[in-house]
């Protein structure tokens, strides 16, 4: 018999039901649950802070910030920088006065030194460590604890086995759960004997390098992040220039140009110094497609650690660097020197020595600027070509027919007029500004171009002076790069590789075994395994390695072993989430 309500009780509860949710109450599967409005305490600056802190310290954080940094150093190889060329970052500025000065603004010359990309450099050191130390004080715990308990349903784990011990071998439980953490310990694993009760068992774990290569791995990373930055900060690199015969000195002024860390000393340069003696180059003599093309390039060099030290010839090729006081030295380009002699009007020596020429080809076409500020009555430059092998095309014009110095040539256009090097502002030693010179030879002119052989010398119209080409010497182009940070880099990086490989490879398992005395005097063993993540088929492999191992040990008969061990038993994966 149904029970009846009435009727001013069922409206109000019919009203109740129609009310919408709100003001302290929910609706909820038709029913009317009344809740009371909790007020949230503020933050406030310490929690904004720990919230701050956790957020950056996420491993997703970390992975974001990774990312951000390689995306922040595309601008790097997109824009020319300032520390590796000078010179080019005001020729771009020079090209593009549109918009150069505001990407100058935004630092896209300096990109590694900027202010946007160390703060995520930062930021991605920070995170990195906020991840790697509690992960590591965790891990320490975790490898100093005991093995979980023994669960009280083996039978529920993934993969699970048995082994009956015959009653004439005598086993004691207890014995038998001492010998199997023997026998586990000589596998690996991190044993616990349990033999208190009637069913001693015994607790094992092994595959902790895994955890601990993810941990290598990451910090790794901070360690190849920290000698990057020790390398910026403390280290330099820089260019010469070196003719056969000359010596470089390590000092600053030695350098054509040098770029220093942002806390280097200049005290700190090591007094080494090397001398050019030889530069020999190969060239292909014997095929048709590919003759001409250079085989070796190889730089004899006198190298001496200190001033008082012994002298030492070595090798300095391509891709293979001398290292000397700290520094390694590279071969990154080489090309002929003209060794050039120019007079004054006055007749005396204005200028005299090799000049290097730039290559523009293969076969060693090369553009050559020539400055003599001092001859008198008015400074002397020349802009012009020199050619290895000089030979003669259409319409009479010259050009190099092989890289070897077999018919050496020089092409040049002269000018007189201030050369501007007297007003103190740095000029490219490559280049001749002629807006403000008056030139005297050129193929236009009246008095033709200067084209000089070996040995030859030119006098120049109404007595402004003469030039003569004295010989030819070759010269290399060497980078010079001292980073202390650079061995570090690499260990950190191997061991972080190293630590990558432990991790994607090694694997962490439980293992419980539990053994009990039958009435009837045999020793029932039974075991169960477990893995964390993701095994394949190797749990069922360690299973089977296990039983062996035991019935081994116990002399269980061998139909018994070979029966059992072809058959392993493998748990449902609903018996796996219940276990």
């Amino acid at each position: 018999m149904s029970e009846t309500k009435p009727k001013a009780q069922v409206k109000a509860h019919a009203a109740a039901e129609d009310r919408p949710p709100g003001n302290g109450a929910t609706k909820v599967r038709g029913k009317q649950a009344k809740r009371t409005d909790v007020a949230l305490p503020s933050l406030g600056v310490l929690g904004m802070l720990r919230w701050a802190w956790t957020q950056l310290t996420s491993m997703k954080t970390a992975l974001f910030l990774l990312l951000l940094l390689a995306v922040a150093a595309v601008p790097g190889s997109l824009f020319p920088q300032r520390p590796a060329n000078p010179a080019i970052v005001t020729q771009y500025l020079k090209d593009h006065a549109d918009y150069g000065p505001i990407l100058d603004k935004l630092q896209m010359f300096d990109v590694y030194s900027s202010v946007w990309f160390s703060a995520v450099y930062l930021l991605l050191f920070i995170s990195l460590i906020g991840c790697v130390v509690p992960r590591a004080i965790a891990h320490w715990k975790s490898w100093r604890s005991k093995p979980p308990r023994t669960p009280a349903r083996l039978s529920r784990l993934p993969v699970y086995g048995t082994l009956v011990v015959p009653a004439e071998q005598r086993l004691a439980a207890a014995e038998a759960a001492e010998q199997a953490a023997g026998l586990l310990k000589k596998r690996g694993y991190r044993v616990d004997l349990r033999s208190a009760g009637d069913l001693p068992s015994v607790g094992a774990e092994k595959g902790y390098l895994k955890e601990l290569g993810n941990l290598c791995f990451h910090s790794g990373l901070v360690g190849v992040l920290v000698s990057v930055a020790v390398g910026g900060l403390f280290g330099y690199s820089g260019q010469r220039t070196l003719v056969e015969g000359e010596t470089f000195v390590n000092t600053l002024v030695g350098y054509d140009t040098f770029n220093p860390g942002s806390n280097f000393q200049s005290g700190w340069l090591a007094p080494y110094s090397f001398r050019l003696d030889k530069f020999d180059v190969r060239y292909d003599r014997e095929s048709d497609k590919q003759f001409g093309q250079p085989l070796d390039f190889n730089a004899r060099v006198t190298t001496k650690d200190s001033p008082d030290a012994p002298e030492q010839e070595r090798d300095l090729k391509v891709n293979d660097p001398v290292t000397i006081g700290g520094t390694n030295v590279y071969l990154v380009g080489n090309g002929y020197a003209p060794v050039i002699t120019v007079r004054g009007g006055d007749g005396k020596i204005a200028f005299q020595g090799p000049v290097p020429a730039i290559p523009t080809d293969r076969v060693y076409t090369s553009t050559i600027v020539i400055k003599a500020p001092d001859a008198a009555p008015a400074q002397l430059g020349f802009v012009g070509f020199f050619l290895p092998t000089a030979d003669k095309g259409a319409n009479n014009v010259a050009f190099s027919a092989d890289p070897d110095p077999l018919n050496v040539q020089l092409n040049l256009n002269s000018y007189v007029g201030d050369l501007g090097l007297n007003k103190g502002t740095p000029q490219n030693v490559y280049a001749l500004d002629v807006a403000k010179l008056t030139q005297v030879n050129g193929r236009d002119k009246p008095a033709g171009g200067i084209v000089l052989g070996a040995g030859q010398s030119y006098t120049m119209p109404d007595g402004q002076g003469s030039i003569s080409f004295d010989g030819l010497k070759r010269y290399v182009a060497l980078d010079i790069h001292h980073n202390p940070g650079q061995e570090w880099a690499l260990g950190f990086a191997l061991f972080s590789l190293a630590g990558l490989i432990a991790s994607l490879f090694l694997t962490r398992r439980r293992l419980w075994v539990r053994v009990g005395q039958h009435e009837d005097g045999r020793t029932m063993v039974e075991y169960g395994l477990l893995t964390r993540g993701e095994d394949h088929g190797g749990l069922a492999a360690e299973a089977r390695a296990i039983w062996a191992v035991l019935a081994e040990a116990w002399g269980v008969p061998e139909a018994e072993q070979d029966e059992q061990t072809k058959n392993p038993k493998t748990t449902s994966d609903s018996n796996q989430k219940d276990a």
